[in-house]
């Protein structure tokens, strides 16, 4: 008599059918980061904001990644949840994608090297990409840009895109490719909720301010946009273990349009929105509204 082996037991993976019921179970199953799709099941929006509005809903995770295309016009708003997020931020202009985020430019031209509300993120031909709408931490960086893989090889062990520890360039870099961009297009990048400061002597240092759990940045998109961020520890951050907690992005259409005051209310800044202005009837068909 031929022993016949026994099958794989109910529920195993060891079969197609198993697998697949298998991965059908974790339909419904969440975990800390990950989209809300559709966006608008988003809860615990932004108060005054419709669920029918809300165009990306996603929370990361430490060492995760994203990135968006955004409309102008809509608000973009980056939660600090737990308190000790790190948003490093590269922004796009979506119809012409050589056109970036330039911070030497956002700096210089508005006299101002930490950013804050009414700050505008520059591009380099001298539009507005996006304005600081709204700020409740007060805490980021102009100037360090995004840590990179031999930053995470020496400070973590192991820094691979796909490693334990990646690094916010590397991951930015991922995002891009998502839009057909490469290593080449990532410009130096903005970090939110972490604040650098300058010394007399020069030297640059994280400032000593615990970051408040639920701090917001909110950002006005003022040019159609692909928004990318990458939730990495800030590469000034000498703590060991890889600090850095969920960051949650929320971004909805709506926002108020600005008013001739705020637009004008600096040499600078009128002349970033004339160039913008410039940009937008040069783009729009004959004819169009």
């Amino acid at each position: 008599m031929v022993s016949v082996p026994p099958g794989p037991p109910p529920g195993s993976t060891a079969t197609t059918a198993g697998a697949r019921d298998h991965a059908r179970a974790q339909a419904d199953a969440q975990v800390v980061g990950m989209p809300t799709l559709p966006a608008s099941r988003a809860r615990d929006l932004p108060s005054g904001i419709a669920p029918d509005t809300v165009l990306w809903e996603e929370v990361l995770d430490a060492g995760e990644y994203a990135a968006h295309l955004l409309p102008r016009g809509a608000q973009l708003r980056l939660t600090d949840l737990a308190g000790d997020a790190c948003a490093h931020v590269a922004i796009h202009h979506a119809e012409l994608p050589s056109e970036r985020l330039n911070l030497a430019d956002t700096t210089k031209v508005q006299w101002q090297t930490y950013p804050g509300r009414g700050s505008l993120l520059l591009s380099d031909r001298g539009r507005v990409l996006a304005a600081i709408s709204e700020d409740t931490s007060g805490r980021h960086d102009t100037i360090c840009g995004a840590p990179t893989r031999a930053d995470h090889d020496t400070k973590y062990g192991d820094g691979r895109v796909e490693g334990p520890f990646p690094s916010a360039r590397d991951r930015l870099i991922v995002a891009l490719a998502k839009f057909g961009l490469g290593r080449r297009d990532l410009p130096p990048t903005i970090s939110f909720f972490k604040g650098v400061r300058v010394d007399a002597d020069g030297a640059l240092h994280l400032d000593d301010v615990p970051g408040v759990a639920g701090a917001f940045v909110e950002l006005r998109l003022e040019l159609n946009v692909i928004v990318s961020v990458a939730n990495v520890p800030h590469v000034l951050d000498d703590r060991e273990q890889y600090p850095c907690t969920p960051l949650r992005l929320t971004a909805w259409r709506g926002a108020a349009p600005l008013s001739a005051a705020s637009r004008e209310s600096t040499p600078e800044r009128d002349r970033a929105y004339l160039n913008t202005d410039d940009w937008l009837l040069g783009s729009t068909p004959a004819g169009a509204e």
